[in-house]
């Protein structure tokens, strides 16, 4: 599977921004997608995933209630809507994927990744 996120930008503190990852190759029917960022100097981490088949979901306490995952079926798209967005949110954000509905948090049990995006995030 080929993934290419898009959407980062620069924002003002408490702004939005919805971030893309477009899935082509392999079909999804059983598969998970999820949003992971990096800042500087950090490791890698879980934003959000969703389940491709049924639309569940799961998120970091980070960005509980600020951000938003979801899925278009039919134009293989993931979304990231990022609301009320802080200057610790700057980073990449890139999508992975995985072969399996269970939610993991961890990059490794992603073996799919598209390229990053950057996104910042002005005081």
């Amino acid at each position: 599977v080929q993934l290419q996120a898009s959407g980062g930008g620069l924002v003002q503190a408490g702004g939005s921004l919805r971030l893309s990852c477009a899935a082509s190759g392999r079909t999804f029917g059983s598969s998970a997608l999820a949003w992971f960022r990096q800042a500087p100097g950090k490791e890698r981490e879980f934003i959000a995933a969703i389940r491709w088949s049924s639309s569940s979901t799961h998120y970091a306490d980070s960005v509980k209630g600020r951000f938003t995952i979801s899925r278009d079926n039919v134009k293989n798209l993931v979304y990231l809507q990022m609301n009320s967005l802080k200057p610790e949110d700057t980073a990449v954000y890139y999508c992975a994927a995985r072969w399996g509905p269970t939610l993991y948090t961890t990059r490794n049990d992603y073996p799919s990744w598209g390229q990053g995006t950057q996104v910042t995030v002005s005081s």
